[in-house]
């Protein structure tokens, strides 16, 4: 810290009486005798000449220009709604899953609706496509892992991808998971019962057969397993294949058409979905898609947190 100077003559020429020299224990008591790292805003002691943080020295923080200061400042905040956001929003669609409008009875007549519409439609079997694998353990258990954790998984990739390397296209795929998802709980208000649960149809709970189903913990009720309608898992993979083709310009980027079109698979053979599902969902996607596009952002580009 600069030693502090005695008084001297101004500029107007006008004398200015010498004063004492104030010692900088006199200025500074225990209570401030701090700086604050203006990257991390951790406290340093006066003693130490780098963030015990963030290693940032204090030479370096003097040097850097104030405005680039208040921009990592804004990015940091920025990056703490979306992150913000997104929990939320999958926080919302948990909650969502737990409520119903109508009856559980209900919501097993309109799966064996949807069973006898999709034969109407001549769709493929989805019992015959499950039976194919059920002897084949290890298949079925990492479709069943598969199921669990992709569609999480895969939407925390596409997102992080899209904020770092593609900042100014990542606010219009947000806006379509979420629009999406919005959409999406929505109609899950209306409870639909997995062919899984319908045990008249001869479906195989493929992960309460191996102890792998995501709903031991939630206990006896069944309200939050009737929440099929539409398969946000399909949704999802749905939006990160287009986002991943429209955004990236490498040759590799049609390899992301397999991971919706394994979702679909995946979501079927575990008997967690009808085909409807996936389908109600891709109509969705279509939808969104185009409308979030319409709306004019008039929001500055996402600052950069780095």
């Amino acid at each position: 810290m600069p030693a502090l100077q005695p008084a001297r003559r101004g500029d107007d020429a006008t004398e200015v009486t010498d004063l004492p020299v104030p010692a900088p224990s006199e200025l500074l008591t225990d209570d401030v005798r701090r700086w604050v790292c203006v990257r991390c805003r951790a406290q340093n002691g006066l003693a130490t000449d780098s963030c015990a943080t963030c290693g940032t020295s204090f030479e370096t923080l003097l040097s850097e220009p104030p405005d680039v200061a208040v921009k990592r400042l804004r990015g940091l905040s920025a990056l703490g709604r979306e992150i913000a956001l997104l929990v939320g929003l999958f926080t919302l669609w948990r909650i969502v899953g737990s409520v119903s409008i109508l009856s559980e009875s209900s919501a097993f007549d309109r799966g064996r609706w949807l069973w006898r519409f999709e034969r109407t439609l001549h769709l493929p079997n989805e019992l015959s496509l499950q039976r194919q694998v059920l002897a084949h353990k290890a298949i079925v258990e990492s479709l069943n892992v598969f199921y669990l954790a992709a569609h999480i998984g895969g939407m925390a990739a596409l997102l992080i991808w899209l904020y770092v390397r593609h900042r100014d296209r990542y606010r219009r795929w947000r806006n379509v998971v979420v629009a999406f998802t919005g959409v999406s709980l929505l109609v899950q208000f209306v409870s639909v019962a997995p062919p899984r649960l319908i045990s008249e149809l001869g479906f195989v709970d493929t992960a309460e057969k191996y102890g792998q189903s995501a709903y031991d913990h939630l206990g006896s009720g069944l309200v939050d397993q009737l929440s099929s309608m539409p398969s946000v898992h399909v949704g999802w993979a749905l939006i990160g294949c287009l986002a991943v083709i429209r955004v990236s310009r490498s040759r590799w980027r049609w390899l992301a058409i397999a991971h919706p079109a394994l979702t679909g698979y995946a979501v079927v053979v575990t008997a967690n979905h009808f085909w409807l599902d996936g389908v109600v969902a891709a109509v969705l996607v279509a939808a969104v898609v185009p409308l979030t596009a319409r709306l004019k952002n008039r929001r500055p580009a996402l600052p950069d947190p780095a």
